[in-house]
């Protein structure tokens, strides 16, 4: 090995220390063009192959190669960037971080269909029929989002023009919509029948 390798090797070891088991760090030596150091491995690799850096473009010209996605042999999905090592002028090795994201992938395909619902699945009717809580949550949420507001940051006037919304369009038919709404705008009961009050009133003719 390239003497001038000798002080990545903690580096590696460090790397795929913190992150493991998800990271593999590889250490190639651009002189006898092979594998030198392995930390974490996962890849299988040994030490004394062949390096084969064609496989992620290498140009001894770049610093940072990638972030780029490889294949692992058992079929997991790898996220891989490299670094070129120099000593002056002249590039001597290569280091490869390989981070096991099949288990993210994996995470995140769980989650999307715990977080969506089948398209062309319409909400039971029966549930709904009379769900006044669900129609108020989708007016409020339908009212802040064309504005480009969120329902926790309202101010005073734009809530009191939320409730003449309401107000206008049944919402508080419900038996105790009143104190609901006065909940999710984080308001005193007494303040939501105060700006109903103002939003009934007829101005002078």
């Amino acid at each position: 090995m390239t003497p001038e390798l000798a002080p990545y090797l903690p580096v590696c070891d460090a790397v795929a220390l913190l992150f493991r088991p998800h990271a593999e760090v590889v250490l190639h030596d651009l002189g006898s063009q092979s594998v030198v150091h392995i930390a974490g491995n996962f890849s299988q690799r040994v030490l004394g192959e062949p390096s084969l850096l064609d496989e992620i473009g290498f140009d001894p010209n770049e610093t940072i190669i990638g972030p780029y996605e490889k294949v692992n042999w058992d079929g997991r999905r790898l996220k891989s960037i490299s670094i070129v090592l120099s000593a002056g002028a002249k590039a001597i090795g290569v280091l490869c971080i390989n981070v096991d994201v099949s288990q993210f992938h994996a995470l995140m395909q769980t989650l999307s269909a715990l977080a969506t619902v089948p398209a062309g699945v319409e909400k039971p009717q029966a549930l709904f029929k009379e769900d006044w809580h669900e129609r108020i949550n989708e007016f409020v949420q339908q009212w802040t989002q064309s504005r480009g507001l969120a329902v926790t940051s309202l101010s005073r006037a734009e809530k009191r023009e939320l409730v003449a919304d309401l107000a206008a369009n049944g919402a508080f038919g419900g038996r105790n919509a009143a104190a609901y709404i006065s909940r999710i705008l984080g308001l005193a009961r007494a303040t939501v029948y105060n700006y109903l009050n103002q939003a009934n009133e007829t101005p002078d003719a």
